[in-house]
């Protein structure tokens, strides 16, 4: 790993929900609102910003941690922003908090953990578990 990260740092992600955002089952509407896996999606991306400011080239974040408290809809056209904090960074796991606000209204929280490993690694992991 290259630079460093510090708790307390913070990222920001913005989003803006579209149509292939809602919350669609099996290729039915459920609601017309951000699903709760798009959000996640999201999310994961907005601290794996920090993981992208200090990975080297034979190296790759994996994710080992995601809670959603989903609080509140985030409809189509909406800026959906995250704010992702770091909370800790101890040898190569990065634990962050985050809020995801729509006009300040808070329409998620939790957290999020990845794992800075050599894309060896990573690869050999896999192959543990990967049929045929």
């Amino acid at each position: 790993m290259k630079g460093s990260l510090n708790i307390g740092d913070s990222k920001i992600f913005e989003k803006i929900v579209s149509k292939s955002d809602l919350a669609v089952f099996n290729e039915k509407q459920v609601h017309p609102v951000c699903s709760t896996f798009a959000l996640a999606r999201d999310i994961e991306w907005s601290s794996r910003l920090f993981v992208l400011d200090v990975i080297e080239e034979d190296e790759e974040g994996i994710g080992t941690l995601l809670t959603i408290s989903h609080q509140s809809p985030a409809f189509v056209n909406d800026l959906v922003i995250i704010e992702s904090v770091i909370r800790s960074f101890e040898k190569n796991e990065l634990i962050c908090s985050y809020v995801a606000k729509v006009e300040g209204r808070v329409i998620a929280k939790g957290q999020t953990g990845q794992k800075v490993l050599k894309k060896k690694k990573i690869e050999q992991l896999f192959s543990k578990f990967k049929n045929g």
